[in-house]
């Protein structure tokens, strides 16, 4: 093949010292990845990623496709006895319930609202088994590097908590301030505020019943964070949270802090007022910023919000192209989610955690 005509698909890893790359397709024999920046000495919490890995999983209820993984990974290198050893951790997590065939009918067609078509478009070629590369099932390698990222955060006492906080038009009006957070898994949405939540499943279910699908929005809060995390200029703390959240599938939006209502809000409304507390700590006596000013965190609760769109397979009858430019009827099939935020969850907290580590370890020497 002549190198001008040679397409390759770059951009499979995110981070500078915490580097994490994945790798594989939905319906190949496996998805993985490799984290290089792991340090060493860190107890690798084999319960912990296995459960991690289980709140993304499909399968899990009715609310959510219904592919069956065990999400069994194995740890290739990295590791002596569990405790990580500061080289690259390889792993992989098997494909087990591929059903390559339910996407026969649409390999010659460009699926609406897909990347079957800006995918064919760059390489003139693409797998259209389930999406390939573009499918969610990659996010389960986010959530293993993920679950890495939490337990180094851990050992700083920085928390990371999302949960859906919208589906739909149905929305919790309460802050995170106002919520206990404990209770985000006690429901298969992951919502927090349990009458709304009801409200929510209901929704999802009767979206399910029509074949179609619906949208919503996941919140996260992060604590424990210090002060001086995050560069100045382009690697701004929440430049590369709002990447980390928009490489996600079916993300359409991010905001931090006030968002786009801070827009509605004067400066003196807006601007957070710096105090010194009781136990000698400089502390703003709110928190539009989001816990971030001019790109570096300043101590207080990072939070924000990201929008979901609706997920772009349904079962309605609808009309597309396919490959030699012809308009055609066509009807989705397959196992897919009717409402992606409760899976959606685990992921946002996961590509936070690795954000956050890796700009932790950019700015101080980390010791155990």
């Amino acid at each position: 093949m002549q190198a001008s005509k040679t397409r390759y698909m770059s951009g499979n890893s995110t981070g500078e010292i915490f580097k994490v790359t994945t790798f594989g397709e939905s319906h190949g024999p496996c998805i993985g990845g490799v984290i290089d920046g792991c340090p060493s000495g860190l107890l690798l919490d084999m319960a912990f990623i296995k459960s991690e890995l289980q709140r993304r999983r499909p399968g899990q209820s009715k609310l959510v496709s219904q592919r069956q993984e065990s999400e069994d990974f194995e740890i290739l290198s990295g590791h002596l006895e569990g405790i990580s050893t500061g080289t690259p951790i390889a792993f992989i997590i098997k494909n087990t319930n591929q059903k390559p065939d339910d996407y026969d009918t649409f390999k010659n067609l460009f699926r609406p609202s897909h990347a079957d078509y800006t995918y064919h478009q760059k390489y003139r070629l693409r797998d259209y088994r389930g999406g390939g590369r573009a499918s969610a099932r990659e996010t389960a390698a986010r959530v293993f590097a993920g679950a890495i990222a939490k337990l180094i955060l851990k050992n700083e006492n920085i928390s990371i908590q999302a949960y859906v906080s919208a589906v739909g038009d149905i929305k919790v009006q309460e802050s995170y301030h106002e919520l206990d957070l404990r209770l985000t898994e006690t429901n298969d949405v992951r919502c927090p505020h349990p009458e709304v939540a009801e409200q929510m499943i209901k929704k999802i279910y009767e979206i399910r019943k029509e074949g179609d699908s619906i949208g919503g929005i996941v919140s996260c809060v992060i604590k424990g964070v210090p002060s001086g995390l995050g560069e100045p200029v382009f690697d701004k703390l929440h430049a590369d949270l709002g990447k980390s959240m928009l490489s996600i599938n079916a993300v359409k939006g991010f905001e931090y802090g006030s968002g786009f209502k801070g827009t509605e809000m004067k400066g003196s409304e807006h601007n957070d007022i710096f105090y010194k507390s009781e136990d000698l700590k400089i502390r703003t006596r709110t928190n539009h910023s989001g816990g971030i000013q001019g790109g570096i965190s300043n101590g207080e609760d990072i939070y924000f919000n990201v929008a979901f769109k609706a997920v772009a397979t349904i079962i309605k009858t609808q009309m597309t192209i396919d490959l030699r430019g012809n308009e055609i009827e066509f009807q989705g099939k397959g196992r897919h989610d009717p409402c992606v935020l409760p899976r959606a969850v685990p992921v946002v907290e996961a590509m936070a955690a690795i954000t956050l580590t890796d700009h932790f370890l950019r700015s101080r020497i980390y010791k155990y």
